[in-house]
């Protein structure tokens, strides 16, 4: 009886803390990290497609261009901390389920422990950045490293390529053009105007990543079927892969731009989104 008395109060005070304002504030701030990330490799992404070199379009061009500028630490700080934010609040999510219907199926807690799990990742990369232990190699190189990694052992084919399946952005492409998103916001605060707004935002941004995570999905899918860790591409990779389609440099530039529209869309994010745990 002692235990079970133990056991509720645990809980009872872990859905305290999981819906406390700090936590709130936590998520909301990391959604606007997130959206500054996005920011930074759209805007990386377009300045390629005109012509830029030396630059990469994802997380470790993005920490670089803010570390260039006066002031840089400071705001990459704030990065590892909003993403810290996201990834306890995903967290929290696994343990009470996401707010909404049907936010304590295994599948919606099996999604929060994905994005958990890599907003944790991402948040060690701006971290190890800015010690200068790690985080200056580019996307691309990382994916090849790991992908070598996986397919040198028993079965790693087969994982590479489940991963590959699993990452492809169709169903986020589909989540954008349904509106799924907005059943996550407060829409009853917004105007029909802003509401109207928000929702282009979120259909724009979510269709162009799930362009940029089909390319990259597709590139893991045949590095795992070609046996050839080489073919995996990072984000960088598979947005420069969209300038060698028939569309060519426009393409990308269309992409590029509708991840800077997602990054504009997680700042609405942060301000209308509901975070508390189911």
């Amino acid at each position: 009886m002692t235990v079970t008395r133990a056991g509720h109060k645990a809980r009872s005070a872990g859905r305290d803390a999981a819906s406390s304002r700090w936590l709130q504030w936590l998520a909301r701030g990391g959604l606007v990290a997130r959206g500054a990330m996005y920011l930074l490799i759209g805007v990386l992404a377009v300045q390629i497609a005109f012509g830029s070199s030396g630059k990469q379009a994802d997380t470790s061009g993005a920490l670089r261009a803010v570390a260039m500028h006066p002031g840089g630490i400071v705001v990459l700080w704030l990065l590892a901390v909003g993403f810290a934010g996201l990834a306890i609040w995903r967290f929290a999510e696994v343990a009470y389920g996401q707010a909404g219907p049907g936010g304590r199926k295994a599948g919606k807690r099996l999604g929060s422990l994905a994005r958990a799990l890599l907003y944790a990742f991402i948040c060690g990369s701006v971290v190890s950045f800015i010690l200068g232990t790690g985080g200056k190699t580019s996307g691309n190189t990382q994916s090849k490293d790991a992908t070598a990694m996986l397919m040198a052992h028993a079965g790693g084919r087969w994982l590479v390529a489940l991963i590959g399946i699993g990452i492809a952005g169709v169903a986020l492409a589909v989540y954008g053009i349904r509106g799924k998103f907005l059943e996550h916001l407060y829409m009853a605060q917004m105007s029909r105007r802003t509401a109207k707004v928000v929702k282009t935002l979120g259909l724009v941004g979510y269709v162009a990543r799930g362009v940029v995570f089909c390319v990259a999905g597709g590139f893991l899918v045949d590095a795992a079927v070609s046996f050839s860790p080489q073919k995996a591409q990072g984000i960088d990779g598979s947005l420069l892969k969209l300038a060698t389609t028939p569309l060519g440099p426009g393409l990308l530039v269309a992409v590029a731009l509708g991840l800077v529209v997602f990054g504009v869309y997680s700042g609405c994010e942060a301000r209308w989104r509901e975070v508390e745990p189911g």
